[in-house]
């Protein structure tokens, strides 16, 4: 009975780029669950559609049309997976009517006020936005080194400089990753997203920097969940950076053997900090 039970759920899968919305995809079906993909142009990666029951394609301003596919659908849970670069609203993208109307009732262009605003526009039309790590509560991880180089005591104490720093940041919803060396900060995430403030922060330190990532205060679950994959990796390489610390269990760890077997390749220390109340 159970197992019918769970073989009639449905999902609503509102896909960004990178591999999140794959492997929330892979996971969700893995446990009896339909997945209806609402995938961005120009953002989801195309192979989504072979990991799913159905996909539809949608513009990044195409609200409207996001929730009338959903209704004929009948979803009513979904989840967001992947960013949309938050850039591309000062670019040339159209608006359809309703995401004009949502826009300009916003007091401001920040993450939070945004994607909060889409989800209360979901609720209204009876869609429920729920956490975005659902069944994957396993790419969570605990605290703890998860790598074989551990941090050195001069990276400990930019480690806990950097967390401060970065919690500060990311309560103003400005961005949730810093680079420091040194007791000092080297770069802010900003629009121009972790990669180019890792890189940026690398330049500016001459690499050994040290990475922190974190979650928000009372982060909101449904949307701006850290994560961190083998790209990530490869850009902390780039940037010649020596750790990456990221909240524990607030955190999506994709792809984690290769993840720690490339970090380790590296010489890179990954840490998951304890988070007040974890």
């Amino acid at each position: 009975m159970q197992r019918m039970k769970i073989a009639n759920r449905k999902i609503g899968l509102i896909a960004g780029d990178g591999r999140f919305p794959l492997i929330f995809a892979q996971e969700a079906k893995r446990q009896g669950v339909k997945v209806v993909a609402l995938a961005i142009k120009k953002e989801t990666n195309p192979s989504l559609e072979n990991l799913v029951d159905r996909i539809h394609w949608v513009n990044v301003g195409e609200l409207g049309d996001l929730i009338e596919i959903c209704k004929k659908e009948k979803i009513t849970r979904a989840v967001m997976a992947g960013q949309v670069r938050h850039t591309r609203l000062f670019s040339q993208v159209k608006l359809d009517a309703r995401a004009m109307a949502l826009l300009a009732g916003v007091k401001d262009k920040k993450a939070n006020s945004l994607l909060g605003a889409v989800a209360d526009e979901l609720s209204r039309e009876g869609i429920e936005l729920i956490d975005s790590a659902t069944y994957l509560s396993h790419l969570l991880p605990s605290p703890g080194i998860l790598t074989r180089r551990k941090p050195t005591q001069k990276e400990w104490r930019d480690i806990e400089f950097g967390h401060k720093m970065a919690k500060e940041i990311a309560g103003l919803d400005i961005g949730q990753t810093i680079v420091v060396k040194d007791q000092a900060v080297l770069a802010v995430e900003g629009m121009d997203g972790t990669d180019s403030t890792i890189k940026r922060g690398g330049r500016l330190g001459r690499g050994s920097v040290v990475v922190v990532k974190v979650s928000k205060p009372q982060q909101d679950r449904r949307f701006d969940l850290p994560i961190v994959g083998e790209r990530t990796i490869e850009v902390l390489k780039e940037a010649k950076a020596k750790v990456l610390a990221f909240s524990a269990r607030s955190t999506i760890l994709l792809d984690r053997e290769r993840v720690v077997r490339k970090a380790n390749q590296s010489g890179i220390s990954l840490v998951a900090i304890r988070e007040e109340g974890s």
